[in-house]
């Protein structure tokens, strides 16, 4: 898999496990990932996080994740779950 698509396969993998986004919640997340200067990674961590907390993909809360962790001091995929499972337990991440 090419790291330039790896946004793209991984929500072509959601479709096909039957998680159907809708074009619109497509959009936005690439309008986030632009407007947060993300990497696809990083993006693709946001995702993780929102469907697993929300059961749904909610855009402000994909977006609070997303600019959490979308800092430059978290540079790996542990320090971005490390990341937020502290601000999880600090209640600073609002869990609806």
């Amino acid at each position: 898999m090419k790291k330039n698509h790896a946004l793209a396969y991984f929500l072509e993998d959601l479709w096909s496990r039957g998680f159907k986004l809708s074009d619109e919640d497509v959009r936005f997340i690439y309008f986030g990932k632009n407007s947060a200067n993300a990497s696809e990674w990083k993006t693709i961590i946001a995702v993780k996080i929102t469907l697993k907390f929300q059961q749904a993909f909610d855009p402000s809360f994909f977006i609070s994740v997303l600019e959490h962790i979308a800092k430059p001091n978290i540079k790996s995929k542990r320090q971005a779950y490390q990341s937020i499972e502290e601000r999880v337990s600090s209640s600073k991440l609002p869990l609806q």
